[in-house]
């Protein structure tokens, strides 16, 4: 089976589905993205593992189709807050308190 890159991912997306996505604009397409978060939660309950594997595959693509909306390269913005380390410690194997939010 072949790899992707986040980059190809988005370019996938928006070669598939960017005219529907550009008419929803941003408020639709990220009541989509909720909407499929909700799908993840439960199959995450319900401990199907083929089922919580797609359902992961649908939020990253809902989370690319509204990054092609709003203009954002996803790859590169994963790049920029996380390519260094942790964005709260700055370490690659993260320092930060379990309570807080790096």
């Amino acid at each position: 089976m072949p790899s992707m890159s986040l980059s190809e991912l988005q370019q996938l997306i928006r070669t598939m589905y960017s005219s529907k996505d550009e008419q929803r604009g941003i408020d639709g397409t990220f009541m989509w993205l909720m909407e499929e978060v909700g799908e993840l939660a439960a199959a995450l309950r319900e401990g199907d593992k083929e089922a919580t594997a797609k359902e992961f595959a649908d939020v990253l693509a809902w989370l690319a189709t509204i990054a092609n909306v709003a203009q954002i390269d996803l790859e590169q913005a994963v790049i920029n807050k996380y390519g260094r380390g942790c964005p709260g410690c700055g370490q690659f194997v993260c320092t930060c308190d379990v309570s807080e939010k790096p």
